[in-house]
Parts: structure tokens; C-alpha cells; sequence
């Protein structure tokens, strides 16, 4: 992983802000994106990709985050959002609305995927960058958490889904749920199996 240090090594300058998403391809709920400006005489020990980290380790790590970075913002796009806009556009959109919501401007924007949101600052897209750059990890991590606490408080909404258990992605299990008891307005219509079931 790239460590703050050497960000000016790889052509990255000044106040960086990383950034990524969480539930992208799920089929429930919506799109959550966080933007971290990391602190660089506070650093934190274990940040890596939200994905290789357990739940545990990320409830630690979001909290250290939250206590050390000089700034962070966490945002969303709706359901309404993504099926209106499609899930590309609506993830760039949850990116853009984190970003503009930083109380520190950065001068440089490193979001991990191969897209952009239209931004006014310089920004740069990486690929992994949640394996590879501190502040894109510690982005992926606080959106990881908050998308995760949404569907724990969905499931005690919803009790027949076990959305604190798959968190509203494709699985056996979420799809038997949808195939017995309907869809909610949580559900993403435009996402296939929900878009077929509601066919038929």
C-alpha cells in the first residue's frame, strides 16, 4: 500500500482526499460513498480494503478514522436515485455529494474504480485503490460501515429479510425472501432478479 509519504513520489500533491463506495451491487438500499482526508502526523495502523477486513476490524478502524482524519464525509443516492439514473451514474453521484461535503477542500481527489464524478478539483481514478492508497481504504472502510448499519436497521424494520446477514446482495437465501414475501420499496427495481420477479 502506498503510505503518505511517498504519495508525492507517485505524481499524488498536496491535501488528498480518498474515496470509494459501498453496496454498488447489491439489491436493496441505497449507495453509500465516503471521502477521507487523512491526517498525516495521526496515522492509523491497519487500513486496508474494507472487503479483507472483518466486521470487527472495521467497527475499530471507522472509528479511529472518524477520531484522526482532518476530514471526513460520508453520503448516499437513494433507491429512487439509482433506479432513475442507473447504478453507474448514482454511485458517481453519492461520490460527488461526499466529496462536496469535506470541511477541508482537497486539492487532489484519488477515488478507486476506473470512473470519475464530475468534479472542480484535479482527481484521479485507481484501480484497487482501496489495496493500494491509505485514504481510499479508510474511504472504503467508513462507507462499508455505514452501508452495513442501514441494513441491520432494515431488518428490524423488515424482520422476514435477513438483511443484517446478506445485506441485501444476491444471494440464495435473499432471493428465496423476495420470492416469498414480495418486494419491499427498499428493493431496486431496475436490478435483476428483482426486476424479473416483479414481472412476472
Amino acid at each position: 500500500m502506498t503510505s503518505e509519504d511517498s504519495l508525492t513520489e507517485a505524481g499524488f500533491f498536496g491535501i488528498i482526499a480518498g474515496v470509494d463506495e459501498a453496496g454498488r451491487g447489491s439489491l436493496a438500499g441505497p449507495v453509500v460513498a465516503a471521502a477521507v482526508i487523512l491526517d498525516p502526523t495521526h496515522p492509523i495502523e491497519g487500513l486496508a480494503d474494507s472487503k479483507k477486513l472483518t466486521e470487527c476490524q472495521r467497527n475499530r478502524l471507522a472509528i479511529l478514522i472518524k477520531q484522526h482524519a482532518l476530514s471526513y464525509s460520508i453520503a448516499q443516492a437513494s433507491v429512487t436515485e439509482i433506479d432513475y439514473l442507473n447504478i453507474l451514474q448514482a454511485t458517481l453521484l453519492a461520490m460527488q455529494r461526499a466529496i462536496t461535503g469535506l470541511s477541508l477542500l482537497p486539492e487532489q481527489v484519488l477515488v478507486d474504480g476506473n470512473r470519475l464524478p464530475d468534479l472542480t478539483v484535479t482527481a484521479r481514478a485507481l484501480v484497487k485503490g482501496d489495496s493500494k492508497i491509505k485514504a481510499i481504504s479508510a474511504a472504503s472502510i467508513l462507507a462499508k460501515v455505514t452501508r452495513d448499519a442501514i441494513m441491520v436497521k432494515y431488518h428490524e424494520r423488515y424482520p422476514d429479510f435477513s438483511f443484517h446477514i446478506h445485506k441485501g446482495y444476491g444471494t440464495q437465501r435473499h432471493i428465496a425472501e423476495i420470492e416469498k414475501f414480495g418486494c419491499l420499496d427498499i428493493h431496486r427495481r431496475t436490478f435483476n432478479p428483482v426486476k424479473t420477479l416483479l414481472a412476472q
